[in-house]
């Protein structure tokens, strides 16, 4: 679960994460004050922590001890639909290693859940003001 709280500076969501502290806010050309990353770049946080997390888990029950994995993540919008390009980077690791990390990659939780579409309820409370 996180917890978000609109902050006192425009844009700016306070947000908790567990026991971790979190910033999101817009860059200053759109009005925030860049005090943490955009919405879109939490989205591809969360993206990029699980692919490297799980590539990890196969690398260990591999025996590769010597990988590195490293990633650029980037979003845009292309007549009206959102894009990721995900450009991963490993060495350490097998030829063989690479071809079924390929495979893994596409099949990451938070891989299949963005290309299949999340079913998002909303409930709104209306909170009366102190007096």
């Amino acid at each position: 679960m996180i917890h978000a709280k609109l902050g006192a500076e425009p844009y700016r969501v306070d947000l908790r994460a567990g026991d971790h502290a979190l910033v999101s806010d817009e860059a200053a050309e759109h009005g925030g004050r860049d005090a943490g990353p955009p919405p879109f770049d939490l989205v591809l946080a969360g993206l990029a922590s699980c692919t490297l997390i799980t590539l990890r888990m196969y690398a260990e029950r591999k025996g590769w001890t010597k990988i590195d994995l490293a990633g650029k993540f980037f979003h845009h919008v292309e007549d009206g639909r959102h894009l990721i390009d995900r450009r991963i980077q490993v060495s350490g690791v097998p030829d063989e290693g690479v071809e079924r990390m390929r495979d893994i990659i596409e099949r990451t939780p938070v891989t299949l859940a963005l290309k299949t579409g999340l079913a998002i309820t909303t409930t709104i409370h209306a909170v009366a003001e102190a007096r």
